[in-house]
């Protein structure tokens, strides 16, 4: 068997990384791509390389050189007109060599792990392609096979239907056939094809029309979580940075991306909380009906989505301003009180629960009101964030409690802010957005709140600020952008009144499921697992391994986590994500 790899191609979407190199020279973590796919096809005993080379081909040659005479015998076939043709005409000067012995065809611009060569070659069938079942990144030919993997149809970009998505593979880009295959079938077809439409085509056209016209001795091998990509842009070339990055770096890879996690499907998030049994499919149809018109109009003024948000809290409108997530209302409230000392009290309460000399005392993590107001004396500040409940240690102070902290704060002239984005996820808590409350604490209460994470649409980013003196909402507003959220967004706050129950009812499937979960969680050994009235379950690892190790571990099996020195937090999600977690965690 021998290998061929087109790599004549400029990739102009690559711009600057391909700007003097051709793409199999661009680097994935420091590995260039060229590099890797010949040790790849090195460890299967192929009695040939043959590279399809044209833009920067002499560059390329020049760095194969000699360095893999021990691996691999290497030839080279020029594409002088490779600016002016595409992929077809780059193979079709190999048809020779592909008429000469079974052949491994592959793109220069993909990266796979090595079981995806032995994948195919190990297959006894003599002619395959493989294949991938879609997800949403993959762009460019797809195929429909039927249940004995037979090729049905291939679909190229112009048919592609978005609603027949399920039934869609994508072509991996790698292929096997048999000399006889290419000599008696491909090579016929590639000549007639070409003859007829031109040398500006794709080689995966050819195989379109033989599946058409001819009974296809071509087969789909579909893979079966194998990780592999393609590089057309930057954007891709981060993506696969992160996908393959090695070992000791994977996890910090993934966590500096901070979201975007729908980027690889594959991938499980239990590092940030969210309500996972809301919206339902109803109100999603509702949204999904009205998306033509929301992405094609603007968004309403903040006074308007001000007034919206303020009926489903069931407070005055004066008295809410709409944010582009908590972290826009966070910035604004910094910059409003620009001239106080803030303090944010979950954060550097959590430093000193987390110290190993506070354990004995504090077994649960746990802080009361009392330690709230600790702080502000002990640091002196003079508005502190709150957040309540708080999501990383799960602690939740009851509503009378933080009303005697706002209470402390009315008679010291001091500032609370409460960020109680997950307290409809609490046993014990309960909101503080009433006119009542608001109205009693004008002076020293400001509570914020992430709708989106509550209700299952961080995506959207809604969350809204609330206070019962008006002038402090009105110079928030001035504050924020007036369109800071999208018509999406808008319409999702406008219709949530019409599914408020099925929103409580969420909650308590979510509280149910966070209940198994931490009894679940107690069975391993190497977890101290703490309660939670939040929407994560904190664990203390207590086998040596530090939070990072421990969440490298678990995102070499597609687990995202989060964590800091010993300790590691789970969002709570449904029951069949869950039970994965628990699954791997028993296989640790």
């Amino acid at each position: 068997m021998q290998a061929v790899i087109l790599a004549a191609g400029m990739g102009k979407r690559l711009g600057e990384y391909t700007k003097n190199n051709t793409k199999c020279m661009v680097e994935v973590n420091g590995v260039k791509l060229i590099d890797r796919v010949i040790k790849q096809l090195g460890e299967l005993n192929l009695k040939r390389l043959v590279l399809v080379v044209g833009y920067q081909g002499d560059k390329l040659k020049n760095y194969i050189g000699d360095r893999y005479d021990d691996v691999i015998k290497i030839e080279y076939i020029e594409n002088p007109v490779y600016d002016k043709t595409n992929n077809i005409y780059s193979l079709a000067l190999a048809k020779n060599v592909l008429c000469e012995d079974d052949t491994l065809l592959l793109e220069s611009d993909i990266i796979f792990e090595d079981s995806v060569l032995q994948t195919i070659v190990e297959n006894p069938y003599p002619n395959l392609a493989l294949v991938d079942k879609y997800e949403t990144w993959m762009d460019g030919t797809m195929v429909c096979i039927n249940d004995k993997n037979e090729i049905v149809n291939f679909v190229p970009k112009a048919a592609f239907r978005y609603e027949d998505v399920d039934s869609y593979y994508k072509t991996v880009n790698v292929y096997k056939f048999s000399k006889e295959f290419s000599r008696d079938v491909y090579v016929p077809f590639l000549d007639a094809y070409s003859k007829v439409m031109g040398n500006n085509e794709y080689y995966e056209q050819v195989l379109r029309v033989i599946t058409y016209l001819h009974k296809s001795e071509l087969r789909a091998l579909p893979l079966s979580g194998e990780k592999w990509y393609e590089i057309d842009d930057a954007q891709d070339l981060d993506i696969a940075s992160t996908l393959f990055s090695n070992d000791e770096t994977k996890y910090n890879e993934y966590r500096k991306r901070i979201g975007g996690y729908w980027r690889f499907p594959q991938l499980t998030d239990f590092s940030v909380s969210s309500n996972p049994y809301f919206p339902t499919k109803r109100m999603l149809d509702e949204m999904r009906a009205n998306f033509d018109t929301l992405v094609s109009a603007h968004p309403s003024g903040m006074q308007v989505n001000a007034l919206v948000a303020g009926k489903n809290l069931g407070v005055r409108e004066s008295y809410v301003a709409v944010g582009n997530g908590t972290a826009e209302i966070m910035d604004v409230l910094k910059g409003k009180l620009e001239d106080m000392k803030l303090g944010f009290v979950s954060q550097d309460l959590r430093k000193g629960i987390l110290e190993g000399n506070r354990k004995a005392e504090n077994s649960d993590f746990k802080y009361a009101a009392d330690d709230v107001i600790r702080y502000f004396e002990n640091n002196r500040v003079d508005a502190a964030v709150l957040v309540n409940p708080d999501d990383f240690l799960g602690n939740c102070i009851r509503k009378d409690d933080v009303l005697s902290i706002a209470d402390w704060c009315e008679a010291n002239a001091k500032l609370l802010i409460v960020d109680e984005s997950f307290v409809d996820f609490s046993d014990d808590g309960e909101s503080l957005m009433s006119n009542d409350v608001l109205e009693k604490y004008k002076k020293s209460l400001i509570v914020v709140k992430s709708i989106s994470a509550s209700c299952g649409l961080p995506g959207l980013r809604i969350s809204v600020v609330a206070s019962g003196n008006a002038d402090v909402i009105s110079d928030i507003r001035q504050r924020i952008c007036q369109w800071n959220i999208n018509s999406v967004a808008e319409f999702a706050l406008q219709i949530f009144s019409k599914y408020e129950s099925d929103y409580k009812d969420s909650c308590q499937r979510f509280k149910k499921e966070r209940k198994r979960f931490v009894k679940a969680l107690q069975a391993f050994d190497f977890l101290r697992v703490q309660p939670s009235q939040s929407g994560s379950v904190l664990c203390e690892l207590t086998n040596g391994l530090s939070a990072v190790q421990f969440c490298q571990m678990l995102i070499e099996r597609n687990i995202m986590a989060s964590g800091e020195g010993e300790f590691v937090s789970f969002a709570v999600r449904v029951r069949e994500d869950n039970d994965k977690l628990l699954k791997v965690l028993s296989a640790l």
